[in-house]
């Protein structure tokens, strides 16, 4: 059930987990519990004293949460514009949009002490994030992430961007927030497939260097899912505190940063060719896409027999597709052809020296950088699994 800001503002107020985010002067803490919305006005002006603020949401995540979070701000005397509203879907970050927030901000007069506040899911949090690093070549970025996928990945480590013809986020900055609030409030807003796949970027975390995190989502998925609100804040607690100890040590992905790419250099050539749009969703088409590289780390003798299978049987249990068979049936269309697959994955940010980079695993928890398999081996696994797919 929806729970309207007002009534959430009356359940019990706990103290927040909170994960430190080392950059030196350029830290920041993420605060996960339930009521953080309400508390938002307060804890941004701590951070940003004296700040004006203009909140960037989208129509969707508006209807639940942006009344009351745009009244407090106004109560305090931080509200500098009206909040900027936008279309929901993938295909609000684009150039066309980013120009319209671009100039709303300006239109608001912010100055360079002021923030703009990112209410929503990745889509809103990587296009206000970029506008922020941008408009007066850089405003304050405050993220407030409304989905279970924001609240563990996309608000999280400073990439900002939008999507091109070309690919996915291939035009963006790094641009770090100065706080982070994941209230686990607005989680209850989330249909069950938004919710999975959230849940698809937690699984990553235990995927690519914490066995026994993975164990412990094996035991807890159902409580996760029921929302309960222990099991959910220590799934986003763990999650985010493995990616901000990978953004510590490598800020600008220059090495080990790469491995939260798990499952994304399929996934995203899987969502360039679903056309971004709501028929496959960032979190299913990363799903998939984990499941491919465990298979094709299996098929090089890298992992051992049947992690992929336990992979694939956790995520398919969170209601998640897990081959290409399942891709297909959610976009409706054939899959694309190996070669057109293999140009997909090409246009990835992690190309070097037109060598495409693959995160692969030596079983569950040890994911590493692999730049040395060889085109055809890739080549050979696309065909034999488009083929499996029927497609």
């Amino acid at each position: 059930m929806t729970l309207p800001f007002a009534m959430m503002a009356d359940a019990p107020a706990q103290s927040p987990r909170r994960v430190r985010v080392d950059l030196g002067n350029r830290g920041y803490d993420i605060l996960i519990g339930a009521g953080l919305l309400q508390e938002a006005a307060s804890r941004i002006a701590a951070v940003t004293p004296k700040a004006r603020t203009v909140i960037v949401t989208d129509a969707n995540v508006a209807c639940h949460h942006l009344a009351g979070l745009d009244a407090s701000l106004a109560a305090a005397g931080m509200r500098a514009g009206a909040p900027i509203v936008l279309q929901a879907g993938e295909a609000t970050k684009s150039f066309d949009h980013l120009i319209r927030v671009c100039d709303a901000l300006l239109d608001a007069r912010l100055e360079r002490g002021d923030a703009i506040i990112a209410l929503g899911g990745g889509v809103i949090g990587d296009l206000a994030g970029f506008a922020a690093s941008i408009v007066k070549r850089g405003l304050t970025l405050v993220q407030i992430p409304t989905t279970l996928l924001a609240q563990v990945d996309s608000s999280v480590g400073g990439k900002t961007g939008i999507n091109t013809r070309h690919g996915k986020n291939l035009i963006g900055t790094f641009h770090q927030p100065a706080l982070v609030l994941a209230d686990i409030g607005t989680l209850a807003t989330l249909d069950m497939r938004e919710f999975a796949a959230g849940y698809a970027e937690v699984v990553k975390y235990g995927l690519l260097g914490d066995a026994g995190f993975f164990a412990w989502l094996e035991e807890n998925r159902a409580a996760i899912f029921a929302r309960d609100a222990d099991a959910l804040g220590e799934a986003i607690e763990r999650s985010c505190r493995a990616k901000a100890t990978i953004v510590v040590e490598d800020e600008r992905e220059t090495g080990r940063r790469a491995l939260l790419n798990l499952g994304h250099t399929f996934g995203h050539a899987l969502e360039a060719w679903g056309g971004y749009s709501g028929r496959l969703i960032h979190g299913e088409a990363v799903a998939a896409g984990m499941v491919l590289a465990f298979e094709l780390s299996e098929e090089i003798g890298q992992c051992p027999a049947g992690q992929a299978v336990r992979v694939a049987r956790h995520l398919a249990d969170a209601g998640l597709p897990t081959s290409l068979r399942d891709v297909r049936r959610l976009v409706g269309e054939p899959l694309p052809t190996a070669a057109h697959f293999l140009d997909l994955m090409a246009q990835d940010k992690k190309v070097s020296g037109g060598v495409i980079t693959l995160i692969l695993a030596r079983g569950i928890g040890e994911a590493f950088v692999s730049r040395d398999v060889a085109p055809s081996t890739l080549d050979h696994f696309l065909r034999e699994r488009i083929a499996q797919s029927g497609s």
